[in-house]
């Protein structure tokens, strides 16, 4: 975001990022309990969120650890143990609609793992030097996957020690499937489920969410 700006605490239609993220699972039923991993130093602005917003879900904050799968892998360990399905989100992406976090549990209690994702619209190429292009990707075969990433606990525990056996770095839960042979079932998101990720991203996210009000 520039400046070294915390992009988690910017004001975003009238509340911090990560409140209004945090405010989706808060309200959703299907949500028994929030870990929330959080930079270790950082906890009691989280404490002061929740007592300031009134969440009302029970949650428990974890320190992150070095890279995202560690984090991951933090919050994993944190876990109720009679937990049985965990949704992974992204703090940045606040406008998941409560029909996407259940669809994606569903279909995690189904089939193990699942995680939200949009069809490519755009016309996709690929380069292999950052300069010319190298060959034309099929768009129809290709999604942009998203967050709730959701997994049975043993699934997603199991293929993140995976992870961690063979020193990898993954960009996301669902590469980690990969190395188990888990499938990972897509979850189409009818509505946009953006992320902030740059300046540019916020003005549209905030006319989101005042049309999700």
């Amino acid at each position: 975001m520039g400046g070294g700006a915390d992009k988690l605490f910017l004001t975003v239609a009238g509340r911090p990022l990560a409140a209004q993220t945090w405010r989706r699972f808060d309200q959703a039923p299907c949500i028994d309990e929030i870990v929330l991993v959080v930079r270790d130093g950082r906890q009691q602005e989280f404490w002061d969120l929740a007592a300031q917003y009134g969440f009302t879900r029970k949650f428990r904050l974890v320190a992150g650890g070095q890279e995202r799968q560690d984090s991951v892998w933090n919050g994993l360990q944190q876990l109720p143990e009679a937990c049985e399905i965990v949704a992974i989100q992204d703090a940045a992406r606040p406008c998941t609609s409560l029909a996407l976090i259940e669809a994606t549990i569903a279909a995690a209690r189904a089939d193990g793992a699942a995680v939200a994702a949009q069809p490519v619209t755009d016309t996709i190429k690929l380069s292999e030097d950052g300069k010319f292009i190298a060959r034309h990707l099929d768009r129809a075969a290709l999604w942009a996957v998203q967050t709730p990433q959701t997994f049975r606990v043993e699934i997603i525990r199991r293929a993140l020690a995976k992870v961690r056996e063979k020193g990898l770095q993954v960009t996301d839960d669902t590469a980690a499937c990969e190395l188990i042979g888990q499938p990972v079932r897509l979850v189409a998101s009818a509505e946009p489920n953006p992320k902030v990720t740059v300046p540019s991203d916020v003005p549209y996210i905030e006319m989101l969410l005042a049309n999700q009000a």
